[in-house]
């Protein structure tokens, strides 16, 4: 039957999730249950067309995208894949009626990681709208669950937090992104001179985003908004903590959450949203 090769393919997106993202996978796990299995899919997907274009350094990435693609478009159109990874995406796809046209957005910003090394402003504002503002508006199927005057409501909330998330990873990555592959990510930035007037433009536009995509989350199905909310007060914490970090040791250094601060920041969002205080 094929419901347990199902089974097997959603657990695999899972572990994935869990792999490479602890705060993605925490806070999936502060989503309904009913939510939890199309998101995994969802990130499962993003993260293996993410890990072509940013890993595998001693392979042809334009020809393993190129497959990864046609092998996507084909999994939907079939209803089934061999891949795991594509199987259980091509099921959320279907099943929440996610667009043809946020998917090729989507692969298009990673064709562009292939062949962009600097962007000007249109690139990348493209860029951040197919990495980042259109897997929002993926969640953002599921959580609406086939409610569409819901999902064209919250849809410039779901691509303005997806762009605030997105920007605060080019700023915890500055030095992966350009010494180790050599991108530059946000224009007009020249990162050999990266200032703290520089660092202050990008923060201005990042805290524009964050209070844009806070309004949406307070509109958000309760069964979604509590999962939501934990990413938002995680992202804001890594913010934060980049915001009082020097410029130049932004540049050399990534980041990060500790995992016991993350259980405080959960804590804190338990709270939050117990008293509706979200």
């Amino acid at each position: 039957m094929k419901e347990l090769f199902d089974k097997v393919s959603v657990r695999c997106s899972r572990l994935t999730t869990k792999m490479y993202s602890t705060s993605f996978s925490l806070g999936i796990r502060c989503l309904d249950h009913s939510l939890r299995d199309p998101i995994y899919a969802i990130y499962g997907f993003v993260r293996f067309a993410d890990e072509i274009v940013d890993t595998f350094h001693d392979y042809d990435k334009d020809t393993l995208l190129k497959r990864f693609k046609a092998e996507t478009y084909l999994a939907i159109q079939e209803k089934i894949s061999l891949n795991p990874i594509l199987n259980s995406f091509q099921a959320t796809v279907n099943k929440y009626n996610i667009g043809h046209d946020v998917i090729e957005q989507f692969l298009k910003s990673m064709e562009m990681d292939l062949l962009c090394k600097e962007h000007d402003q249109k690139s990348y504002e493209n860029y951040i709208l197919g990495s980042a503002e259109v897997v929002g508006l993926m969640c953002l199927k599921v959580f609406c669950n086939g409610n569409e005057e819901n999902y064209n409501k919250l849809t410039p909330f779901a691509m303005r937090l997806g762009a605030a998330f997105q920007k605060i990873n080019f700023l915890r990555d500055l030095n992966a992104d350009y010494a180790g592959m050599g991108r530059s990510y946000f224009p007009g930035v020249n990162l050999d001179h990266f200032t703290e007037e520089c660092k202050r433009q990008i923060e201005v536009q990042i805290k524009d985003d964050f209070d844009e995509g806070y309004k949406g989350i307070k509109q958000l199905p309760k069964s979604a908004r509590f999962g939501v909310y934990v990413a938002y007060v995680y992202y804001k914490a890594l913010f934060n903590k980049i915001k009082n970090t020097p410029s130049e040791l932004v540049m050399r250094h990534r980041i990060r959450i500790r995992n016991r601060h993350k259980a405080g920041l959960l804590a804190y969002s338990f709270v939050k949203h117990q008293l509706n205080l979200i």
